[in-house]
């Protein structure tokens, strides 16, 4: 059972045209277990449950219904945090070869990040978090075929040429602040 203190995302489903396509390549790319399956009573539609953490029943849903004529994603992004940057080559090599499109790299600075679309065009990100803070939306490019120390110099130097930069336990002591009452 996960604890918390207030409303926190923990889990999303999405629409599939082909939900054994996606479960595969779900468990296959991310290493995700299968907890559930079956068809919906009030919501009647096939549903497959997956998670990486056996503290949460699951964390993606898959759900059939997903029309063969939509014409893209309206899933933004489907995101994973991974314990390093060597995990995120790994897995744009298995994505790749699991048939996943438009690899890109972004370097936001409080984050590095691998995009890529799922054989159905939803677009997955891939990233681990760094030690620092800037405003976001930020993007600069990310070249994975850098060492991790490069990358590492690199992105400490680009955010600290950022005027909105910080130290991240900075902005996680100012998030963690009351707001002031009007």
């Amino acid at each position: 059972m996960l604890s918390v203190t207030r409303p926190t995302p923990s889990h999303f489903g999405i629409y599939a045209t082909d939900p054994d396509l996606l479960v595969d390549f779900y468990t296959r790319v991310f290493g995700l277990t299968q907890t559930d399956r079956g068809r919906g009573k009030t919501f009647p539609v096939d549903l497959i449950f997956l998670s990486a953490s056996p503290d949460q029943h699951h964390q993606l849903v898959i759900a059939g219904g997903r029309p063969k004529e939509a014409t893209f994603s309206t899933v933004m992004q489907i995101s994973f945090v991974v314990p390093s940057i060597q995990s995120m080559r790994e897995i744009r090599q298995s994505a790749l070869a699991a048939g996943a499109t438009k690899m890109r790299g972004l370097n936001h600075g409080n984050a590095l990040s691998i995009y890529f679309s799922d054989p159905e065009g939803n677009t997955v990100e891939v990233y681990i978090d760094t030690p620092y803070y800037v405003a976001q939306p930020h993007g600069d490019p990310l070249d994975l075929e850098k060492s991790d120390e490069e990358l590492m110099r690199e992105t400490e130097a680009i955010c600290r040429a950022d005027p909105t930069f910080m130290p991240i336990d900075e902005w996680q002591a100012r998030f963690a602040q009351p707001a002031p009452r009007a």
